[in-house]
């Protein structure tokens, strides 16, 4: 597997990134540790975590597993913003959440500094700046190594790295953003801010929850029983059926299996292969339940699509522009 530098900085990671979010939820500790240890051996060396994923439960499946591990060789990300426990103080991005998040992520993934340590939301009730001041000051402590942000909006995104710079702080190397060919809304602003101030892209989600993965076609009425989106529209998630369960997304997957097949690759490949051809992104982040769904994605790499195949899925899952998008997309 390639690496990619994250941003404008001199980090190395793996150009896909495992994400941790099933460990210890769908994915068994036993399952997890084959996941980690098959992305290794294939040149990988980036893994996303949350101290949130099932309370704290992702991140001390990864630490145990860590323990026999070359620490160094590994780029170690983990965010904070919700807690693993409920309480006034457990969960925002007020000093005292963050100052007691991290020794919490530390003592589970058992490591003394975070290679990339993530807001994984904006809080509107802590003013930005004591989120700012207290990252910056875990990295001059040496807890932190890197600063990231997800789930921004742009002017979010902009304002704190404004922020940084005035003040001589530390800023966000990289955005964790919703990105895949359903949803390409990061385009319109996300993405032209991280381009112009050097932020690596991580997309989260890069085939929707399984919408991509070829598992859904067109003709269908629901989700199978016991898939992610099955789930999904029980709970009221933001990738359910009766969100994506439209002309729009069976266009794009018409799409995606036409160029598979020229391609000889699977649906979920290329639309992970045209995540790595998009600008800014540095490593998608692949989030699998079984190995099955794991081995195929790691098919993703060591190829790319063509510029007419690329051409054509842009199309197929390009939506009509609002304003005022529509208007500067003219210029």
């Amino acid at each position: 597997m390639n690496t990619r530098r994250m941003g404008k900085t001199g980090l190395s990671v793996s150009e896909l990134c495992l994400g941790a979010m099933t460990f210890g939820r769908e994915s068994t500790e036993d399952i997890s540790n084959e996941m980690l240890n098959r992305f290794v051996e294939a040149g990988g060396n980036f893994i996303d975590t949350a101290d949130a994923y099932s309370a704290g439960v992702s991140e001390e499946i990864l630490g145990r597993w860590l323990k026999s591990k070359q620490r160094h060789e590994l780029v170690i990300a983990t965010k904070v913003r919700w807690g693993t426990r409920e309480g006034a103080n457990n969960a925002g991005l007020s000093r005292k959440h963050i100052l007691d998040a991290v020794e919490g992520s530390l003592r589970r993934l058992g490591t003394d500094y975070l290679d990339l340590y993530q807001v994984h939301m904006w809080d509107p009730y802590t003013p930005i700046e004591e989120t700012l001041r207290t990252l910056d000051g875990l990295l001059r402590d040496g807890k932190v190594r890197y600063l990231g942000v997800s789930n921004f909006s742009g002017w979010q995104l902009q304002k704190a790295i404004d922020i940084s710079k005035q003040m001589g702080w530390e800023q966000f190397t990289c955005l964790q953003p919703l990105y895949n060919l359903l949803d390409r809304e990061l385009e319109w602003e996300l993405m032209p801010i991280c381009l112009n101030e050097g932020l690596g892209i991580i997309p989260w989600s890069p085939l929707r929850g399984g919408w991509l993965s070829g598992k859904y076609q067109r003709g269908m009425s629901a989700a199978p029983e016991g898939t992610r989106v099955e789930e999904a529209e029980r709970r009221g998630w933001t990738e359910g059926w009766s969100v994506y369960g439209n002309e729009h997304t069976w266009g794009v997957i018409d799409a995606l299996e036409a160029v598979g097949k020229e391609a000889g690759k699977s649906v979920a490949q290329v639309a992970l292969n045209w995540l790595l051809q998009r600008p800014g992104v540095t490593a998608p982040i692949i989030g699998a339940r079984t190995m099955a769904q794991f081995e195929d994605n790691m098919g993703a790499t060591g190829w790319s699509l063509s510029t007419d195949q690329m051409e054509r899925l842009n199309k197929a899952s390009a939506k009509t522009l609002p304003y005022p998008y529509n208007y500067l997309s003219t210029l």
